[in-house]
């Protein structure tokens, strides 16, 4: 009996760990430990029920047991269990399924147990108690019951030693109970009941029982190890789990803008940087081409050229593409991308980046633009400084050529011709040194309204009857600090732009306001500006001509009807006077030029008038020392002096004229190109400074590369001049006051 009740312990611990093995098992896997589940559970109350029956002898009676219904008694207990497991782990874990499952099981052990009472082969017959029989067959269903509903259980190993306790002990009741019910009637008619157990047969009540044992033993070292491979396999799962969350997490949640690519180029998972740059939602983008959002020639390149390669070498270098955001931008990008491959070497996908350099290369095209246009500003710079070195030859012989020609109409006609043409070439080295930021600008508080409203006739004749010109201007308005004649020559070429732009007539509106900026805008940096608007009703510009209005020698005007530098040079006076112009155009709409010059914070004076040519007042002749290295503007120089009258000494360098002076008699002034090799105008004035203070000077240039405030006790004199403005400067340098005018303009 102990070792009858044993085995059935044992089977149902068998039993539970098996049939939890089910659960946690993969398809493939869960038949079979549904299987040796059902072959612990029934092969073990059959063994229990077998070495049980072995247990008992009749007295004086021989047993045998018939061998085919033995193992249809074995057969019956496995089928059942292993039907009733298979129908609790396929039904849904619902208490009418337990109940269910729970008889069938019950049922077939009762029926087992009966089946392998039928197997007895004595010379006795059986009669059964049929109130123990149900009794038998309740505790086999309770016991079922009980056990499939541990099995449903995740349990400790403590928990499962006590319910295998419970159900052996049930199932060992239930035979008991079932033998209890069988009544022996031998050949003789007298009932014989079993009695007390004996000792026969115990050779194969003990290999039937150590078969079992070792069944069983094995089945639970099986389910041990399973679970141990399982617990194993579930924490590497769970790390790998955590893992692909940590990667998921860190790879949408990075400040990078990544990717990764199928096969086919087609993108599988993206981070949200990538999102917010493409303004895209997740949903619009994964499973879509990459090339998708790649301009054409991008994508043509994409598919060409970039992809073979990575495809075949397994990573590119950084490649430069074009790509199209949700809302129509168009973006400059780096793109960098890597294949990953699996342990057997098979492709998984393609690991990518953008970078976007699309404010890089803004930037690095706005510094080559810069570079450009200080290269041609140096470049005009110095064309205009020679420009005008000939120009002041030209103007100066021409002016005394014009003293000494015949009363002649048509020779004055002529000469009349040439010089209106040489003061046109002055004016357009003004531009070129306005362009190139290298103009002599003296800047002072100008009231802009005051300035503008003197301009309204000049104006209104140089656009025509068909362009109506309005002003509006505010009642209090602060002063500009701005070359007033500059200001005066910009509004000119703005408005002169603005008629081209209206061949059929139309309105030119000049406003002007006062503004604050708080931060850095527009490139100008913070702080009180003056804003000047001239705003035409004419055509406009399309964004290509916008981007190049300001560009030096630009022109949409036919050839001959302008040289392309009028909105360079006030691009250039705005910039030189710490402001900046700013254009808006739009097809059809007409354009807005809006210049910002920055406030002078002092009282307003008034603008630049200008005044009636008047005959020089002669002054005593005195000793002039000229200091040129050009030889004929150093002769057209001395020419203009010596028809003023005054005795002429000549130098061709600073260092010349620093040893005339020291062997020669001192002159009352030194008339001084700036640019001479070896020694600049404004070193050479330094030196006179500590050697000769009281000797008075002249400073002559046609390139404008010093600043007048630099030097404020030295005269000035700008190239190409005429004879009367170098008479005038002459007697403003030896003190002896201005021209006097014949009118002027009150």
């Amino acid at each position: 009996m102990t070792i009858s009740l044993l085995i059935a312990v044992v089977a149902s611990l068998a039993a539970l760990d098996l049939a939890g093995r089910v659960r946690a098992a993969e398809d493939g896997v869960r038949n079979l430990w549904l299987g040796a589940a059902a072959v612990a559970m029934g092969g073990g109350i059959w063994a229990m029920h077998f070495v049980a029956m072995l247990a008992f002898v009749m007295p004086g009676m021989t047993i045998r047991y018939d061998i085919g219904l033995t193992l249809l008694s074995l057969l019956m207990a496995i089928a059942a269990t292993g039907i009733a497991f298979a129908l609790r782990d396929a039904r849904a874990r619902s208490r009418g399924g337990l109940l269910v499952a729970g008889a069938l099981m019950g049922a077939g052990i009762a029926t087992m147990h009966y089946t392998g009472m039928a197997a007895m082969r004595m010379s006795a017959a059986v009669r059964y108690d049929p109130a123990l029989v149900i009794l038998s067959v309740a505790i086999a269903i309770g016991a079922a019951t009980a056990a499939l509903w541990l099995a449903d259980r995740h349990s400790a190993l403590r928990e499962r030693i006590g319910a295998a306790l419970l159900m052996g002990g049930a199932i060992a009741g239930m035979h008991y109970v079932g033998m209890l019910a069988a009544t022996f009637e031998g050949e003789s008619a007298m009932a014989s009941v079993i009695s007390q157990p004996g000792v026969g047969r115990p050779g194969l009540a003990l290999s039937v029982s150590a078969a079992t044992f070792l069944i069983l033993f094995l089945a639970l070292v099986a389910a041990m190890f399973d679970r141990r491979f399982a617990l194993m396999a579930e924490r590497e799962a769970n790390a790998l789990r955590e893992s692909e969350e940590r990667f998921r997490t860190l790879y949408h949640g990075t400040p990078l803008p990544l990717h990764s690519l199928d096969a086919q180029g087609n993108l599988e998972r993206v981070s949200d940087m990538w999102l917010q740059l493409m303004g895209y939602p997740a949903e619009e983008v994964i499973g879509r081409p990459f090339i998708n959002f790649m301009t054409e020639a991008s994508a043509r390149q994409r598919v060409q050229q970039d992809w073979p390669e990575l495809m075949e070498y397994g990573t590119i270098s950084p490649r430069e593409y074009r790509i199209v955001t949700k809302d129509g931008r168009f973006l400059d990008i780096v793109c960098t991308a890597r294949v990953q491959y699996d342990e057997e070497g098979r492709f998984r996908h393609v690991l990518g980046g953008i970078t976007d350099v699309t404010e890089r290369k803004r930037a690095e095209e706005a510094l080559r633009q810069a570079q450009k246009i200080e290269a041609i500003g140096q470049l005009t710079g110095g064309v205009a400084h020679d420009f005008n070195n000939l120009l002041a030859v030209i103007t100066g012989n021409l002016e005394l050529l014009q003293k000494r020609i015949p009363d002649d109409p048509r020779l004055a006609r002529y000469l009349s011709s040439a010089i209106e043409g040489a003061h046109r070439g002055a004016a357009l080295t003004q531009r070129l040194l306005a362009f190139a930021r290298r103009q002599d600008l003296r800047p002072e508080p100008v009231d802009v309204p005051k300035l503008v409203r003197g301009m309204t006739d000049m104006l209104q004749r140089s656009l025509g009857p068909m362009i109506r010109v309005e002003t509006h201007f505010p009642l209090r308005l602060p002063s500009a600090r701005v070359d007033a004649h500059q200001l005066e020559m910009a509004v000119l070429n703005l408005a002169v732009n603005a008629r081209d732009a209206m061949p059929d007539g139309g309105l030119l509106d000049i406003t002007a306001s006062e503004e604050t900026l708080s931060a850095r805008e527009n490139g100008l940096p913070a702080g009180q500006y003056v804003k000047l608007t001239l705003a035409d009703s004419g055509q406009g510009m399309d964004a290509e001509t916008l981007a190049r209005a300001v560009d030096p020698f630009f022109t949409t005007k036919g050839v001959g009807k302008g040289t392309g530098l009028g909105l360079s040079m006030v691009q250039g006076l705005a910039a030189q006077s710490g402001g900046r112009l700013l254009l808006k155009s739009k097809v059809g709409q007409g354009t807005v030029a809006s210049l910002y010059l920055p406030v002078a914070g002092e009282a307003p004076a008034l603008a630049a008038m200008p005044i009636e040519e008047g005959e020089i007042a002669p002054i005593e002749p005195r000793t002039i020392l000229v200091v040129d290295d050009d030889p004929l503007v150093l002769g057209n120089t001395v020419a203009l002096l010596e028809d003023l009258g005054h005795r002429i000494m000549t130098a061709s360098s600073g260092a010349e004229a620093l040893d005339r002076l020291t062997f020669d008699a001192v002159p009352d002034l030194v008339v001084t190109d700036q640019l001479m090799p070896g020694m600049t105008g404004l070193e050479l004035i330094n030196r006179l400074a500590l050697e000769r203070p009281d000797l008075p000077v002249l400073l002559v240039s046609g390139y404008a590369d010093m600043a007048p405030a630099s030097a404020p006790h030295v005269h000035f004199l700008s190239k190409p001049f005429t004879q009367r403005s170098l008479a005038k400067q002459v007697r403003l340098a030896l003190g002896a006051g201005d021209v006097i005018p014949l009118r002027r303009r009150s």
